[in-house]
């Protein structure tokens, strides 16, 4: 699969932020950041954004920071889940509940920073990413 491929059909494994980016259209635009363990309480980094691709609101979850590395996406609602991965199945049962219990205590948080984050000014997300809670 080129890395040009719509998301949409991406079903087998979680792209990685790459191949995300590079499936956007020159018009999208989205803010990002990669909270570190000192922010979420949980080794690894997880990346969030604004409005991103044609899914659902979701954070990423990754081992180490690189646009290139394997990740699991996990929806950002109140009841949360994993809905792609492309981590090793033994990195991914490691640390997939720990990951969705962070979203869970912060689902409210990050669906405001999904939907109206690319419309905050800098010090509005520094707050947002210090008001997070950790696991």
């Amino acid at each position: 699969m080129s890395m040009h491929d719509n998301i949409a059909v991406w079903t087998d494994r979680d792209p990685t932020l790459d191949e995300e980016i590079a499936a956007l259209d020159d018009e999208d635009v989205f803010d990002m950041a990669n909270l570190v363990e000192s922010q979420t309480g949980m080794p690894g980094i997880v990346t969030i954004t604004t409005v991103m691709g044609k899914h659902g609101p979701r954070v990423k979850y990754l081992i180490k920071p690189g646009r290139h590395q394997p990740s699991f996406s996990v929806t950002i609602e109140a009841a949360p889940r994993v809905v792609a991965s492309s981590l090793d199945e033994r990195d991914l049962r490691r640390m997939a509940e720990t990951v969705i219990a962070w979203v869970a205590l912060n689902h409210e948080s990050l669906a405001a920073f999904w939907w109206d984050g690319a419309d905050w000014t800098a010090p509005d997300v520094q707050t947002f990413i210090a008001g997070l809670k950790k696991v």
